[in-house]
């Protein structure tokens, strides 16, 4: 499903901006992330340096955002009615990883972060972050390694790194 949207994504911009930018707004984007980079930059060819850079960095972008203003963000969405469902939903998911995001602290953070699945990632742990008041001095620079890490695993599977 993501491979989908990520071609149809890519489809769409490439032939409208640089290439390098279609990596990179796809690394912006909730859910898809560095994965959904990684996968667009192979689609194009890009080379792999190149594109695990412009990745990383665009996955990275909202991250601060996210841990600082998410509260806010949410009390401000809370006003019209129609995000109230996708507000508790996150909110939700966030209380559902609580207790072992808390226990193992950093390294529950950590983990949560690096494993690229669906629902996980740099923008999910900023999520949890931000709600949980973790420290963003603390939680950055694990978020930071998290996407670094997840971003090497799909760099792996998508330039056959992995393979033999």
């Amino acid at each position: 499903m993501v491979e989908t949207i990520v071609n149809e994504i890519t489809m769409f911009l490439q032939d409208k901006v640089p290439e390098e930018l279609v990596a990179f707004v796809i690394s912006l984007m909730p859910v898809l992330e560095c994965r959904g980079g990684m996968i667009a930059a192979r689609l194009m060819e890009i080379p792999f340096a190149k594109a695990f850079l412009i990745c990383y960095l665009g996955n990275m972008v909202p991250i601060p955002f996210i841990i600082l203003f998410i509260r806010r963000i949410f009390d401000f969405l809370r006003r019209y009615g129609f995000f109230e469902k996708i507000i508790l939903k996150l909110e939700a998911k966030t209380e559902k990883n609580k207790e072992k995001v808390l226990r193992y602290e950093s390294w529950g953070l950590l983990i949560f972060v690096a494993i690229p699945l669906p629902g996980t990632g740099g923008w999910t742990g900023a999520l949890m972050a931000g709600l949980l008041d973790m420290r963003f001095k603390r939680s950055l620079p694990i978020i930071a390694l998290g996407v670094l890490i997840a971003g090497f695993i799909m760099s792996g599977l998508t330039y056959g790194i992995f393979q033999m």
